[in-house]
């Protein structure tokens, strides 16, 4: 399976990735992609996060750059249980793609599971801006899945299935595995993402697929295989 629009990728205005925006692109269209979203992490992530002005000026860039459609996003730091967000309405306006995720420096894991779950769905409340929760499987925000993948399914949002979590995040092989079932069984759209901090990472979402293929989670409900489907179920311009 291949993606044709990879939904979470950052560049070096996000410090603690290493490539620019150009070299994303440039490595999306040697594999063949008709997208890429940017996505850069929201000012709360302490020494790493972009500017606001970085996500209120994306409504500068163009639709398509040489040939790839250029989505405009951002990667929100979910704050606390009440789900508060660290984009305010000025910078969220012109994005097309937000993916909302928890970082240790934002949202303090030691909370506990019903604290993560209160800031899942209450962020999807509040937030009407947010189309994707992010690495959901991450070890240390364990959280009732169920719950909060019905607040998803309510809304229509879109769950992430995060290829660099399997590598980088304590348990999330398991822990995707089982939002992947519930998923499946609800009928909730997923997004196959890099989450890359390097451009040769761009578009390699193989951990997903392996994943996905062993439940026989149905192709029809992963989005991002064209960027038609994608483009449709978030009404994106194409």
């Amino acid at each position: 399976m291949i993606i044709a629009v990879d939904t979470h990728t950052h560049t070096d205005v996000s410090h603690h990735a290493y490539s620019s925006l150009e070299e994303n692109l440039a490595a999306a269209r040697r594999r063949g992609m008709e997208g890429l979203a940017v996505t850069n992490h929201g000012p709360a992530l302490a020494n790493d996060g972009a500017v606001l002005w970085h996500f209120s000026s994306l409504k500068n860039f163009p639709l398509y750059v040489k040939g790839l459609r250029l989505i405009k996003g951002a990667e929100v730091n979910i704050m606390n249980p009440e789900g508060d967000i660290d984009l305010d309405n000025y910078s969220l306006a012109p994005l097309e793609l937000v993916v909302a995720s928890m970082h240790t420096p934002c949202f303090d894991p030691h909370l506990g599971s019903e604290a993560v779950t209160r800031g899942y769905i209450n962020a999807l409340e509040r937030h009407k801006k947010i189309n994707v929760i992010g690495h959901m499987g991450d070890g240390r925000y364990k959280c009732d899945y169920r719950a909060v993948l019905e607040k998803v399914k309510a809304t229509g949002r879109i769950v992430e299935i995060n290829h660099h979590s399997f590598d980088v995040r304590k348990g999330s092989g398991e822990n995707c595995r089982e939002i992947a079932l519930i998923c499946k069984e609800m009928e909730i759209p997923v997004v196959l993402s890099t989450d890359a901090h390097f451009s040769e990472d761009v578009g390699e979402v193989d951990n997903s697929v392996r994943m996905l293929k062993e439940i026989g989670f149905p192709e029809e409900l992963i989005l991002n295989t064209g960027l038609k489907k994608l483009a449709g179920y978030l009404d994106l311009e194409i």
